[in-house]
């Protein structure tokens, strides 16, 4: 039976126990009511080993490590500085695994912290914002604790939970995490308008995070038909909808239906959203899937970067020795993008860091993220450079062309002293 309890007399030891995993909604979908309580009260459970997504409010922090043992997948908002700290362990698998990792138990979920939209008519209450890793651990946890909150939208998510499937439950009224990031400037529209050149008509889009992915939709006004399937959405995919250009008409999964994992933005995007049959939030296992994306035609996959180096090998982790990306999800969509006829891999990224650091380098100053087998199209506010079937020294030209032009010389020696130049 659900203990209904005022969020100031929340105690988590009723549900976890020293040792537990726990693990709950990340980025927007953060249940802040609850994390605060975990965070308060890590020292009655110590131990316990705590597992974040991408983390957006900042409510844990380096020295709440003292009692819980912190891991992430990512080093995405405020997870930086808990790796800056030593306090945070990275976890540097494709998305993909994600589930299977949650199935076999090395990622320990034995509690699930969540925020929830209120029940429908029916008494079913929605997982909101997100779904994509949550409906795995749902499936093999121990106890949920709910936070029920009045501004989370109901969705048509893949897991949908009754009253009693809860342990605990909390009325919030905090409402989702915002999103760090604002409209897009003239810097994204710039390279959104270059990357827009290869997005056919009928297309099925992939986005990775920030700001980029809605200046790309701003783009597209004058597109027809196109479809999504995403681990993350934005505003801009509501916006597209609204206006007919997003109908996901000739996709041949989900038709009709625009997928996603999560949902990253505003109040529009909530209304959007809310009880809108027209939009599935899905499982990793739905979203990431090789055999599910092989399906779609024409899938154009748009990720970001750190920097990519002279041959399209890509960092998509680690900035000035810093942990701040992930190896994340965009393996699995740019392999499929390869793959998928009429589909293309789109990296987007600035050319440098405030004109000051060129993000185009002749040797990467972090992991390798995507390998240059798997090289698309890199796109900059310069220009496009296809690397598809191109050679090295083909890819060594095309990418200094896109290079911030005050970098472009020193970009050329480097080039001609590895060989990618005569």
């Amino acid at each position: 039976m659900t203990k209904w309890v005022d969020a100031a007399r929340l105690d988590l030891s009723d549900v976890l126990r020293p040792g537990d995993g726990v693990l709950w909604g990340q980025a927007c979908a953060e249940p802040q009511t609850l994390v605060e309580a975990l965070v308060a009260q890590r020292a009655a459970f110590s131990g316990v080993s705590a597992f974040l997504g991408v983390n957006y409010t900042g409510i844990v922090k380096a020295e709440h490590a003292d009692h819980l043992r912190l891991t992430a997948y990512c080093g995405a908002g405020h997870n930086r500085r808990l790796a800056d700290a030593g306090a945070l362990d990275i976890l540097p698998v494709p998305y993909s695994q994600l589930a299977q990792l949650l199935r076999g138990g090395r990622i320990r979920a034995d509690v699930v912290l969540l925020q929830v939209s209120p029940p429908n008519e029916r008494g079913e209450y929605s997982l909101g914002l997100a779904a994509e890793y949550l409906v795995p651990a749902l499936e093999g946890c121990r106890a949920i604790v709910a936070e029920v909150d009045e501004q989370v939208p109901w969705t048509h998510s893949d897991r949908l939970l009754r009253e009693q499937d809860f342990a605990l439950a909390v009325r919030g009224a905090r409402g989702p995490a915002p999103v760090p990031y604002g409209a897009p400037g003239d810097l994204e529209r710039s390279i959104a308008r270059h990357a827009a050149a290869f997005v056919p008509d009928g297309a099925t889009l992939e986005f990775g995070l920030g700001a980029l992915p809605d200046a790309l939709l701003g783009a597209l006004d004058g597109h027809r038909e196109l479809g999504v399937h995403s681990g993350a959405i934005g505003d801009g995919v509501a916006e597209l909808t609204r206006r007919g250009v997003i109908t996901n008409a000739r996709k041949a999964i989900d038709a009709g239906r625009s997928v996603a994992g999560l949902l990253l933005g505003s109040r529009a995007l909530h209304a959007f959203a809310h009880r809108n049959a027209a939009l599935r939030l899905a499982s990793v296992e739905h979203t990431h899937d090789a055999r599910v994306l092989a399906r779609l035609e024409r899938f154009v996959a748009v990720n970001s970067a750190v920097e990519v180096d002279l041959t399209g090998q890509v960092n998509a982790e680690v900035a000035n020795g810093s942990y701040v990306g992930a190896v994340g999800g965009a393996l699995d969509f740019i392999r499929a993008a390869n793959q998928s006829p009429g589909g293309v891999s789109l990296i987007v990224l600035p050319a440098s860091v405030g004109g000051k650091v060129s993000r185009i380098v002749a040797r990467l100053a972090g992991p390798v993220a995507t390998p240059r087998s798997e090289a698309g199209v890199i796109v900059t506010e310069h220009g496009a450079a296809d690397l598809r079937g191109a050679t090295l020294r083909q890819r060594a030209r095309r990418m200094i062309a896109i290079a911030q032009p005050a970098f472009r010389e020193d970009l050329e020696r480097e080039a001609r002293a590895m060989g990618l130049l005569r």
